[in-house]
């Protein structure tokens, strides 16, 4: 929320010089003790659109994921009372912002008036328009998260006995080199019976 509020103030003082300068507006905010300003807008809104894509992208998973439509798992935030936190830190920026650059240029600070009439003209409808998507934002964001965890939550390993131990195979034995002389016969052979003469 102080991040939208911090990126809002930024949309909302270009609304609020756009409606006090007119055409000039641009050079103003982009000279003198305003030549900071057109960075930081871009920067800010730079970081805007990648959050908001980022958030995009992490409900689209959560559907991808659950194969539904995501329903909020809370209620969401009452919008007036985002619109007011919103309007209060960009209110507070935009008077913080335009009283340091009177300061460090020399010129004579606004009245407190004069910045809260300005500053509710250019602030309070950018705060609206955040408030708005950002209580969508918020509430879709939140559910696709429960519902990640909750599609992709830790997987747990049980045994219920425990595993059987594997002998280890032997190991194979190989045949010996068996010498051919060990089978043979090393006695002599007598002559056959048969031509044995009798006595």
């Amino acid at each position: 929320m102080v991040a939208s509020g911090l990126v809002g103030s930024q949309a909302g003082h270009l609304l609020v010089y756009q409606a006090r300068f007119g055409a000039l507006a641009p050079q103003l905010q982009s000279s003198g003790a305003h030549a900071y300003f057109p960075l930081v807008a871009k920067t800010g809104l730079g970081v805007a659109a990648a959050l908001t894509v980022g958030a995009m992208l992490v409900i689209g998973f959560a559907r991808m994921v659950s194969r539904r439509h995501l329903e909020p798992q809370r209620p969401a935030r009452s919008y007036l009372s985002l619109l007011a936190a919103l309007y209060t830190i960009q209110l507070a920026c935009f008077a913080g912002q335009e009283t340091l650059e009177a300061a460090l240029t020399g010129a004579p600070a606004l009245s407190a008036a004069v910045l809260l009439l300005w500053g509710t003209l250019g602030q309070l409808p950018v705060a609206a328009v955040i408030a708005v998507a950002l209580r969508w934002l918020m509430a879709e964001v939140t559910s696709a998260v429960q519902e990640i965890r909750a599609s992709l939550g830790p997987v747990e390993l049980r045994f219920d006995r425990a595993p059987a131990l594997v002998p280890a195979p032997a190991p194979r034995r190989e045949p010996r080199l068996v010498s051919n002389t060990a089978n043979r016969w090393h006695g002599k052979r007598g002559p056959p019976s048969s031509c044995v003469s009798a006595p």
